[in-house]
């Protein structure tokens, strides 16, 4: 039994020399993040296609029982809102990109902006319908009706269904519990998305993604509800992957380690993470 966490990034400047050896070669970095956590949000894909050469040394550096939770490009789900001239090469081009992850390719991750709306479900079904059967997907949106309103709730979850696709929550709500009290925390709350929290799984594959606090304890408080959660999925056979961002992520390696040492402690069953890579070089003295 397998319980996947992990962070937004797989290297940031806090980590270095702290976390994680410093310096590394850039065909190094993922493979010492590799060893703290066993998945990865894919969010750089969401900026460009990635070159192959790149994928091929993700690839490289990772077991393949890794996780990627690889972020289509914004040019398709902003941009072009999933419709139109452009779309199905753009998708192409994405699927060559990644096509070394092979098995590491957990879920294509469609993240909506939050102007697409109930009216828009006929778009996205379409879409859906129109990816190949060989990957698994996982759709976000962050348009409030879809929290607020029960039909349209629904109404996505019936589009997700039909299309084997798992909606990804982001709980922000331990962010928005009470005012920001750093600059990072400041800049999360202009820019993060103001949802409910949700917790049902549509597949036997729920992906979480949990925003905490800068605090340590607030981030560790405001996540409890997640690890019942999450042990009560381990326990009906489904197979989770939780991300744990913080406003400045400094110590989100640590902390989702953290995570998933208090599931396993409900669930004893579940794989233990493997031994960090040192920060510093081993000597003989």
């Amino acid at each position: 039994m397998r319980l996947h966490v992990g962070c937004a990034m797989w290297t940031h400047v806090p980590w270095q020399g702290r976390f994680l050896p410093h310096p590394l070669p850039p065909g190094e970095r993922l493979r010492a993040y590799a060893t703290w956590c066993n998945a990865v949000e894919g969010n750089t894909t969401f900026y460009a296609t990635p070159a192959r050469n790149a994928v091929e040394s993700w690839a490289r550096q990772t077991d393949p029982d890794f996780r990627f939770v690889v972020k289509l490009p914004k040019s398709i789900t902003h941009e072009r809102r999933l419709t139109g001239p452009g779309v199905d090469e753009e998708l192409r081009a994405f699927l060559s990109a990644i096509e070394p992850l092979e098995s590491r390719t957990h879920a294509l991750w469609v993240q909506l902006p939050g102007s697409f709306a109930p009216t828009d479900l006929g778009t996205l079904a379409g879409f859906l319908r129109g990816l190949p059967p060989s990957y698994r997907y996982a759709v976000e949106v962050r348009h409030r009706a879809f929290f607020d309103d029960a039909r349209s709730e629904r109404l996505l979850e019936g589009v997700l269904a039909r299309a084997g696709a798992e909606w990804v929550p982001f709980d922000t709500s331990t962010l928005f519990q009470s005012p920001p009290t750093s600059d990072a925390e400041r800049d999360a709350w202009t820019k993060k998305p103001r949802v409910p929290r949700r917790s049902t799984a549509l597949t036997e594959r729920p992906i979480v993604r949990y925003l905490g606090r800068d605090a340590t304890e607030r981030t560790v408080e405001g996540w409890q509800a997640w690890v019942a959660t999450v042990a009560e999925w381990l326990r009906e056979g489904r197979s989770p992957t939780v991300f744990v961002h913080t406003p400045d992520n400094a110590d989100a390696l640590t902390l989702a380690r953290r995570f998933h040492d208090e599931v396993r402690a409900r669930v004893p069953e579940v794989e233990p993470l493997p031994e960090p890579m040192p920060s510093e070089p081993l000597t003989l003295f």
